[in-house]
């Protein structure tokens, strides 16, 4: 069995033995996790349940989305492997995170995330109104809202998610986290490319702006409440309003970490002599 399968296998199993504990400790939540996690033969069949339920309305039924998810998932390898990433993203990450099952079923970054690249593959195939419809639900449900152009990799953490803006040609890269109230926004109404490129490994903190077709480089850190309208080189530290390289222009401090990975927000402030109390 290839890797990528036995990690399913494994990832899937460990929600399984979770729910199944959790409905023991818990008898009120016994019915719920039967119906979303227990009574399912694979994570593909469970997610698109719960996401089906989730985001479904008085005209776009349960049963519609359902087939829809399920559809997606089975035939796209990389839906599925994404899922896994984001999942062991989240539990990794996260210490508020307490199983894998608590994200799978609680967790609207999660969710939305795992709509959105649905709903980005309705897109490229040219099923444009459902892909948007989708991407509305998503937006109304989970206060998460991606165009479903923008192109997401592997490995995402949103972390609380409420209020992350992802404009139409944004591109985020793997192993990337992203905190709530981030927006990923164009500066106009000019069309074409206009979004940020975020690369593989950035930390993006909660509140922060980042506007135009700007390049984020592999492994930045972004501070919170920042807002970002140039590039960001590799391995530096952008903070402020509006946004300045920790140790200067000429000269940035480098960090050696993967943020998006570690989760370190507050580090750079020992280097930053300007930030007194």
């Amino acid at each position: 069995m290839p890797a990528t399968e036995e990690e399913d296998a494994w990832v899937w199993n460990h929600i399984k033995a979770e729910a199944k504990r959790d409905a023991e400790a818990e008898p009120a939540l016994a019915s719920y996790l039967y119906s979303t996690i227990l009574s399912h033969s694979s994570l593909d069949r469970s997610l698109s349940f719960h996401l089906g339920n989730k985001l479904c309305s008085s005209t776009l039924l349960s049963t519609l989305l359902y087939d829809l998810f399920l559809n997606a998932f089975s035939s796209d390898s990389n839906l599925r492997s994404a899922a896994i990433a984001d999942l062991r993203a989240a539990r990794e990450r996260d210490p508020a995170c307490v199983s894998y099952s608590h994200c799978l079923l609680n967790y609207k970054g999660f969710l939305s995330c795992q709509a959105h690249r649905v709903a980005h593959k309705l897109w490229a195939e040219a099923r444009r109104p459902l892909a948007l419809a989708l991407s509305s639900r998503i937006s109304d449900v989970f206060a998460v809202d991606i165009h479903p152009a923008a192109k997401i990799g592997k490995g995402i953490l949103f972390d609380h998610a409420t209020g992350v803006v992802v404009g139409e040609t944004a591109v985020i890269g793997n192993n990337v986290s992203i905190l709530h109230h981030v927006t990923l926004g164009g500066t106009g109404k000019v069309g074409g490319d206009r979004h940020p490129k975020i690369g593989d490994g950035v930390l993006i903190g909660a509140g922060a702006t980042i506007l135009g077709n700007v390049k984020i480089g592999e492994g930045a850190k972004i501070g919170a409440g920042s807002v970002v309208l140039i590039d960001v080189p590799p391995r530096t530290t952008a903070v402020g309003n509006p946004a300045r390289l920790v140790g200067g222009k000429e000269r940035p401090s480098k960090h050696e970490d993967v943020p998006g990975e570690s989760m370190d927000h507050t580090s750079f402030i020992s280097e930053w002599s300007d930030y007194i109390i």
